[in-house]
């Protein structure tokens, strides 16, 4: 699925991949590689993260990308180069000294480098075609494995840099661990953004900050208006919820939908206001067919809208 970057701002996307199949092939030390290699990766193509939940078969993260064409020095470079290359490797043999040593003389082979690097740069694809291979060449090592192991390339939906569309998408991914019943709470799944914020991790809670200054604010928006499961807010079960929101086309609480699988976060192309959709679609290259804004339903979304109206399968 192609990225759609707004230019000259700062543009924020739910990116989302899953294992051949679906196997559920990652055990806790394959998800906690996985999710030290999200934070690795970010800070070498410089992205934020805002947030995260690495599953057994698949992965969420929502991030914030810098506007096209933000520089970068060549100190910058050699640095975020160190960072996901901290000592040679087969597939990648030159050490960080040398890179700053053609970077200083200018001459082409750092020309050439410094191109080659700039282009992976402030880019989604970029960003997650290193995470996605990096990862699968340790998987396959620890494995004895060969061959892929993500299925097709990775879906993304722009999502408005609004603070409540960014919130209510963080939010769906930090109740990833929630919706497969691996937990009751989020804090309790430590491979997602929330409860790496709560434990203190300083790039976790400043990746949150962007939809909530306050994480017992941010916690609101994971359970409603009070600080946990209470008055009721937990008591209609799962196959109820959907069966409420699918056959009789009903609406629930925030805090229940996201709690059911709602293909708007992960098929949606675009999410935010309707304007900010419409604009979105707007840039679609010509020849693609003309979408218009679909408001979300279930709940009170509070304005947002998608750019497909996704009729069948929504919840789950």
């Amino acid at each position: 699925m192609g990225k759609r970057k707004v230019s000259n701002q700062l543009a924020y996307y739910h990116l989302m991949s899953r294992t051949v199949n679906g196997e559920a092939l990652f055990g806790d030390r394959e998800r906690e590689v996985l999710r030290k290699m999200i934070w690795q990766v970010a800070e070498f193509s410089g992205v934020r993260v805002v947030t995260y939940a690495v599953m057994k078969n698949h992965f969420h993260i929502l991030v914030e990308v810098p506007p096209a064409g933000t520089e970068v020095s060549d100190a910058e470079l050699v640095r975020r180069y160190r960072k996901l290359y901290p000592k040679p490797t087969p597939w990648n043999p030159m050490p960080a000294e040398v890179l700053e040593g053609h970077l200083k003389d200018n001459f082409l082979d750092g020309r050439e480098l410094r191109k080659a690097l700039i282009r992976r740069m402030h880019d989604v694809s970029e960003f997650m075609r290193t995470l996605k291979l990096r990862f699968t060449l340790w998987f396959n090592r620890s494995r004895d494995r060969f061959g892929p192991l993500w299925s097709a390339r990775f879906k993304s939906v722009l999502v408005e840099g609004d603070r409540w569309a960014l919130r209510t998408v963080a939010a769906y991914i930090d109740l990833n661990a929630v919706r497969a019943g691996l937990v009751s709470d989020p804090k309790d799944y430590r491979f997602c953004g929330y409860a790496e914020a709560l434990g203190g991790g300083r790039l976790a809670r400043a990746g949150l900050s962007v939809v909530d200054k306050d994480l017992a604010g941010y916690r609101q928006t994971l359970y409603g208006a009070g600080d946990g499961e209470k008055d009721g807010k937990a008591s209609i079960s799962h196959e109820e919820a959907v069966r409420v929101l699918q056959e009789e086309k009903g609406k629930l609480p925030l805090s229940v939908v996201l709690r059911c699988r709602v293909r708007y976060f992960s098929d949606g192309m675009v999410l935010g206001s309707e304007d900010f959709v419409r604009k979105a679609l707007e840039d679609e290259p010509d020849g693609t067919r003309r979408r218009r804004p679909h408001p979300m339903q279930g709940s009170d979304w509070k304005g947002l809208s998608v750019g497909t109206g996704l009729r069948k399968g929504l919840f789950g």
